[in-house]
């Protein structure tokens, strides 16, 4: 259908005999002419593309920002039919470490960067978790499958639509011809361009220059070590990237579509992303109970990150709690619920006193909402300490209101997806520091570019 016209219509209109001796008007032959030909124009015009996650046309108006937001791959398509792909050449994404935020940004640079150099293997990611015993600990050989955190067919369908030119490897083991015994190349991308003066935490400026310059350390090295060069699948090359280069590649280099799309590869693992939604849903009907005038069920969000892994000059509780609360009463809306995300028990027990006592609101956590439904509480309670964060991180993607603090790349990530609701493919960069955009705000230092960490906003995917 055309315009609202069926498909029958795109031939022009048959004029039986029996039709055409009863119609001597010169007035209806020419308005049967005039139809004729508008019918024609019309289907020669071109199909319009309705398929949200293939082409630009309706989707400025899909909310990325929801946890489960479909894959809008084109972009990503895109950028993979301009890459001279390498036989043989494959990635490895495991080099990560710390909560979702960092794991998160690190397999999405990592693959960005595989995907430039040409990878055409890609081994499935692991997921590097932090010691149960020493929450600061998160350089252990302790590995879980991508399945810890993400949804492993949703990754694969995805990529493969968008990007058939890649392999997935279940295991380092299974690429053709693998070394034996097996053992990855380590490179530090950055290295590979000359950098000057550059702050060691910069992005790499050589990102528009990162293929040729890959391409000429596979051939320098293949001489220097009498490598089959190039790679093939006969004689296969496996790279790994160094721990720390998940702030380096600036997400706009390839465009908003590009930057607003690609962290869509890792939606949640199915059954976390459930527990999430069901939070959500009993959090409004807490909400409602304090919203007697309009009974919406709106909520403000809290992070407060003063766990005993937070670095020593991130702002205390004393700040994060002060922001945050006068914030909260200086928005000036209806909300008298709050979402509490944190890992710190004693310190949630204050800020619902404080809360509560000084502006009047009441906050609640995930835990205390599903206190009567204890299957959904039971499965709360399996799930580690960076798994609930990611219960925790699908909550706040939904409140009316997000309140984060800088430099915590888990309340970044929350602020930067939250960030696609209003624009969708067409977002443009977060506006560092001042006064968010009217659903997030993040309190923080926002005075030196290196020391407050703020490089992390251009390095980050949404």
């Amino acid at each position: 259908m055309i315009f609202g016209l069926p498909e029958s219509t795109c031939r022009p209109p048959e004029h039986p005999n029996m039709v055409l001796s009863m119609a001597r008007s010169r007035g209806v032959l020419a308005l049967m002419a005039i139809t004729s030909l508008v019918t024609v124009w019309l289907c020669r015009l071109p199909q319009l593309n309705t398929d949200i996650t293939r082409g630009p046309v309706l989707q400025r108006h899909l909310d990325l920002s929801l946890p489960d937001a479909p894959f809008v791959g084109w972009p990503l398509e895109r950028v993979c039919s301009e890459t001279s792909w390498t036989p043989g050449l494959v990635f490895v994404c495991d080099n990560n470490s710390g909560g979702i935020g960092n794991i998160r940004n690190y397999m999405l640079t990592c693959l960005r960067y595989a995907i430039d150099a040409g990878a055409t293997g890609l081994v499935m990611p692991r997921i590097r978790v932090r010691s149960e015993k020493d929450l600061s600990d998160i350089t252990s050989e302790n590995y879980q499958p991508f399945t810890y955190f993400f949804d492993e067919p949703h990754f694969r369908q995805s990529l493969q639509a968008s990007c058939p030119q890649i392999t997935i490897y279940d295991t380092a083991s299974d690429v053709p011809n693998a070394p034996a015994p097996f053992k990855t190349e380590e490179i530090t991308p950055k290295n590979l361009g000359k950098r000057g003066g550059c702050d060691r935490r910069d992005h790499n400026k050589h990102s528009g220059l990162f293929a040729s310059a890959f391409a000429n350390h596979l051939r320098s090295t293949a001489a220097e070590f009498n490598l089959a060069h190039p790679p093939s699948p006969e004689h296969p090359r496996i790279f790994r990237l160094t721990w720390g280069v998940q702030f380096e590649w600036p997400v706009f280099r390839d465009g908003p579509e590009f930057a607003s799309t690609f962290g869509g590869l890792l939606r949640f693992q199915p059954d976390i992303l459930a527990l999430g939604n069901k939070v959500v849903v009993h959090m409004r009907r807490h909400a409602r109970q304090f919203d007697a005038d309009s009974h919406s069920g709106r909520f403000v969000g809290y992070h407060l990150r003063t766990e005993n892994d937070a670095l020593d000059f991130w702002p205390d509780y004393a700040n994060q709690s002060k922001a945050y609360l006068a914030r909260s009463s200086q928005m000036g809306y209806d909300m008298k619920a709050g979402y509490l995300a944190t890992g710190n028990e004693t310190e949630a027990h204050k800020f619902f006193s404080d809360a509560t006592v000084l502006h009047g609101m009441r906050v609640t956590t995930k835990d205390l909402l599903l206190g009567d439904y204890k299957e959904d509480l039971a499965a709360l309670e399996k799930l580690t300490w960076d798994q609930q964060a990611v219960v925790d991180f699908i909550v706040l993607l939904q409140s009316d209101f997000f309140l984060g603090v800088s430099p915590s790349s888990f309340s970044m990530n929350v602020a930067l997806k939250r960030h696609l609701q209003a624009e969708g493919l067409h977002t443009r960069p977060w506006r560092i520091g001042g006064e968010g955009d009217g659903r997030s705000w993040l309190m923080g230092k926002y005075e030196q570019f290196w020391e407050d960490w703020l490089f992390m906003y251009e390095a980050m995917w949404p």
